[in-house]
């Protein structure tokens, strides 16, 4: 397991090739939920962070993140249930964030359409 770059678009694309190639996205939950945090670029907005292995999302776990544990979901599930949810809710997706929790910011409905692109 490599750390992620410094270029956020370079994890965006890996989280994209190791999500459809595993299965399974991760994301924080915590007893409150899913771990949500106000987005950097827009403004009134809140972003779930997702990742593509237990490993990157077990490294944002510490301080107050700390209450947070990485879950499993099934690819299929986030493409057919969480995505569509989150544009509806107005969420937008954190995509396999650093351990200072900076990252790349996706519309759900634009991470569907790569990830959908991605599996053919």
């Amino acid at each position: 397991m490599t750390d992620l770059s410094d270029d956020f678009d370079e994890n965006y694309d890996r989280f994209i090739a190791e999500v459809a190639e595993n299965g399974i996205v991760w994301g924080l939950e915590g007893e409150d939920g899913f771990a949500v945090c106000p987005s950097l670029r827009h403004e009134d907005t809140d972003v779930m962070p997702f990742w593509s292995s237990q490993a990157l999302a077990e490294a944002v776990c510490v301080d107050e993140w700390a209450v947070y544990k990485p879950v499993p979901i099934d690819l299929e599930e986030f493409l057919d249930d969480w995505l569509p949810g989150m544009h509806e809710d107005i969420i937008i997706v954190g995509v396999n964030w650093n351990e200072d929790l900076e990252g790349a910011e996706e519309e759900p409905l634009d991470l569907l359409e790569d990830l959908d692109e991605e599996l053919g």
